[in-house]
């Protein structure tokens, strides 16, 4: 998967619109059924910000962290319990802004082992959440979404009561066109 992602140094240097820097770790693993599996949280309900939305943990760079590798290392950590020296980084994804929020978001791929056990920060993530990556291809299309009163058609991925959209599909796009 490496030889097809980019590499990490490089993406880092890479210009994206937005204001604020960010990082996700976009965990997976391949099951026991020998399909590979996304991780992503749904934040909760009553947050300000992106409320109920599925995605990949991680946030805004802060000043002790040492690079964006280790902001979305470090996030993916307080928000689902996720060790950083469980993850091994194997390449990156093209940054992305968000359209609203202003952020620019690099996106790092990690492998991880299945069967971890998550502990949510209660505080943010309402629910963690595997995914198959041939599921989520299967549940791609042009949907109307509705967020402040506003309805418009945007790529999405469906699969069950999930719904991925926004940044987070821009970012799942990349990783599928790539594996």
């Amino acid at each position: 998967m490496a030889g097809v992602l980019l590499d990490p140094a490089q993406a880092v240097t890479l210009e994206v619109h937005g204001d604020t820097e960010a990082a996700v770790l976009v965990p997976l693993y391949v099951g026991s059924d020998g399909r590979a599996h996304g991780v992503f949280t749904r934040r909760r309900d009553d947050l300000r910000r992106h409320p109920g939305e599925v995605s990949f943990p991680g946030g805004q760079r802060e000043d002790a962290d040492g690079g964006l590798i280790d902001t979305a290392l470090r996030e993916a950590h307080e928000e689902i319990g996720l060790p950083a020296d469980a993850v091994t980084i194997v390449g990156a994804l093209q940054p992305t802004p968000t359209m609203v929020t202003g952020y620019a978001i690099y996106p790092f791929v990690g492998v991880i082992e299945p069967g971890h056990v998550w502990d949510p920060a209660a505080a943010e993530v309402a629910q963690v959440i595997e995914l198959g990556l041939d599921d989520l291809r299967a549940g791609h299309g042009l949907r109307p979404i509705t967020r402040r009163g506003m309805t418009f058609d945007t790529d999405t991925y469906v699969v069950g009561d999930v719904t991925i959209w926004g940044a987070t599909a821009r970012i799942l796009a990349n990783l599928l066109a790539l594996i």
